[in-house]
């Protein structure tokens, strides 16, 4: 492999990470096209190309953010509305275990000291979270679902098609967030989408500039090294 290609590869899977602040700076369609017709290269079982990507912007985007956000807020005064927005299937496990729950745990207070957010500060915690409902301020929101027919092989193809759209991201100077938190209000953002009731939404992204002077843009997590995680058998 050429060695310039090589590093090139390397510096956009190593330089990615979730940014969490964007500028309002506008991307083109032509741009978000390329991304999308790259990033569909990723590999599926038996080719099925299981994903669907809803591209929001302008004034869709912002309907979108205020009922979520408003039912997030609504969320927080009222714990027991909870059972009304439950997720489609378990990101996150019922119960944590060593080692993910401690890495769990410094992603979360690593984010919180650089932001300044004490344990027990819920009200602060409440208005970052609510970040994520705003899409960071992102000027694009891209939500990913699967036929709810599909298996669980077809969700690991549409992870891969993730990544790609990421990396291809990036490659191009953006930025993104891949977010979880949306999929607690599914109901509501396929509603406002249209998607059919066959569609099960498996996360959201923010995608944009980052925003190079907002100091939650800092915030990188470690990996552990390759001994922590791979076996190398002969």
């Amino acid at each position: 492999m050429d060695q310039q290609l090589q590093q090139a590869v390397d510096q956009v899977i190593t330089s990615r990470h979730s940014v969490r602040a964007f500028l309002d700076k506008p991307i083109e369609q032509s741009m978000l096209k390329d991304i999308l017709q790259v990033a569909s290269r990723a590999p599926s079982g038996t080719n099925t190309q299981p994903w669907k990507v809803y591209v929001v912007q302008g004034r869709k985007r912002n309907v979108l953010i205020e009922k979520v956000c408003t039912a997030q807020s609504a969320l927080f005064l009222s714990p027991e509305l909870a059972k009304n927005y439950t997720e489609t299937f378990p990101y996150y496990p019922e119960k944590w275990l060593s080692p993910f729950i401690e890495r769990r745990r410094e992603n979360g207070w690593g984010l919180y000291g650089l932001l300044n957010i004490q344990k027990g500060e819920k009200e602060k915690m409440a208005k970052q979270q609510l970040r994520n409902f705003k899409l960071f301020d992102a000027p694009v929101g891209l939500f990913f679902t699967v036929h709810k027919s599909l298996g669980v092989g077809s969700k690991m193809d549409i992870s891969m098609m993730i990544q790609n759209v990421m990396l291809a991201a990036k490659a191009r100077g953006l930025d993104t967030c891949p977010q979880a938190a949306w999929n607690h209000f599914h109901t509501i953002v396929l509603s406002e989408l249209h998607a059919s009731e066959d569609e099960e939404l498996v996360c959201s992204m923010a995608l944009g500039y980052a925003d190079p002077d907002d100091i939650v843009n800092t915030f990188i997590t470690p990996r552990v090294p390759v001994e922590d995680f791979a076996v190398f058998l002969e």
